[in-house]
C-alpha cells in the first residue's frame, strides 16, 4: 500500500481599510480578519486486488483534510472527527487517518478470505474542508460516504466550529444566551416547518423520528456569515431515502438571543 500525499498551499492575505468618516457608535467587536496558515494532505490506498481498475470499481480510500500549522488541537479534533465519522459496531477510534485506512482495507481482505467469488467491493470516501476562518472562528464541514457491505452505504455531514485563541470548539451555549435555548428551538421549529410545509399544529409522529414526536435541534451545526446551518443525517429525523435535512436560522431571527462578542457577532446586522 502506498500513501500519497499533496500539499497545497494557502496564502495568507491581510486586508485593512481606512475610514475617513466621523465614526458612529456602532459596538465594536474584538474580531479582526486572519487566517492560520494550513495544507491540505491526501491519503489514498487501494486493495491488492485493485489491478488496473478505477478507484469507483475496486476497494479504495480516500480521504482529504487540512493540517493547520501550529495548532495541535485543531489537527487532533480534525483526525478524530474523521475516524469517528464511520465507527462501527462500538469499536474504538483508531489514532490517526493512516491506521484507519489500512484497517479498512485490511477488513475488506478478511471479507474476500471467507467470500472469494463475492463480487462487492468497498468505498470510504471522507474529507474535512474549511468553509471560512478568521481569528475568532474556524469553521470546517467534515463529510464523506461508505460502503462495507449490506443493503446500502452511509453518508455523514458534519461541522467543527473552532475559536483559535481559546483552542476549543464553539459550542451553543457559546453563542446563545443562558436560558434561550428553549427559544431557539422555537424559532428553529417554526423554520423547520416552513420548510417541510408542516402546518403549526401538525404531528410529527407518522414522518419524522424525532424523540417523544416533538422537534428538537441536534448539535451538528455551523456558524455561516448568513446564520447557525444545522444538518440532520440520514436516518436521524427522517428514513434513509429521505437523505439529510438542512436548516439554517437567520441570525436577524434570534438577535436577541445572541451573547455579545462571539464568533457570530461580527456577522450579526
Amino acid at each position: 500500500m502506498k500513501n500519497i500525499f499533496t500539499f497545497t498551499f494557502l496564502s495568507v492575505v491581510l486586508l485593512s481599510a481606512c475610514q475617513f468618516t466621523t465614526p458612529t457608535n456602532k459596538q465594536s467587536h474584538d474580531i479582526f480578519n486572519d487566517t492560520l496558515v494550513y495544507q491540505y494532505q491526501a491519503l489514498h490506498e487501494r486493495a491488492t486486488d485493485c489491478g488496473n481498475k478505477p478507484d469507483s470499481s475496486c476497494t479504495a480510500v480516500n480521504i482529504k483534510y487540512p493540517v493547520f500549522k501550529d495548532a495541535r488541537m485543531l489537527n487532533d479534533t480534525i483526525t478524530k472527527r474523521l475516524t469517528q465519522m464511520f465507527l462501527m459496531d462500538d469499536k474504538m477510534p483508531d489514532t490517526s487517518v493512516t491506521a484507519m485506512a489500512k484497517k479498512f482495507i485490511q477488513a475488506y481482505d478478511d471479507f474476500k478470505k471467507n467470500e472469494p467469488k463475492s463480487a462487492i467491493y468497498y468505498t470510504l470516501d471522507s474529507y474535512a474542508k474549511v468553509l471560512l476562518q478568521d481569528s475568532a472562528l474556524v469553521t470546517l464541514e467534515c463529510g464523506g460516504y461508505t460502503f462495507q457491505g449490506g443493503a446500502h452505504g452511509a453518508s455523514y455531514t458534519g461541522f467543527i466550529n473552532w475559536n483559535p485563541k481559546v483552542g476549543k470548539n464553539i459550542n451553543l451555549n457559546d453563542i446563545i444566551a443562558e436560558g434561550k435555548y428553549n427559544e431557539l428551538t422555537k424559532v428553529a421549529e417554526g423554520i423547520f416547518r416552513k420548510n417541510e410545509k408542516l402546518a403549526d399544529t401538525a404531528s410529527l409522529a407518522r414522518d419524522y423520528f424525532f424523540k417523544d414526536n416533538k422537534f428538537a435541534l441536534n448539535n451538528n451545526f455551523s456558524v455561516t456569515p448568513t446564520g447557525l446551518r444545522f444538518i440532520y443525517n440520514q436516518y436521524e429525523i427522517k428514513p434513509y431515502a429521505a437523505g439529510k435535512t438542512e436548516l439554517l436560522i437567520p441570525y436577524s431571527s434570534i438577535k436577541n438571543i445572541l451573547r455579545p462578542n462571539t464568533a457570530v457577532s461580527q456577522f450579526v446586522k
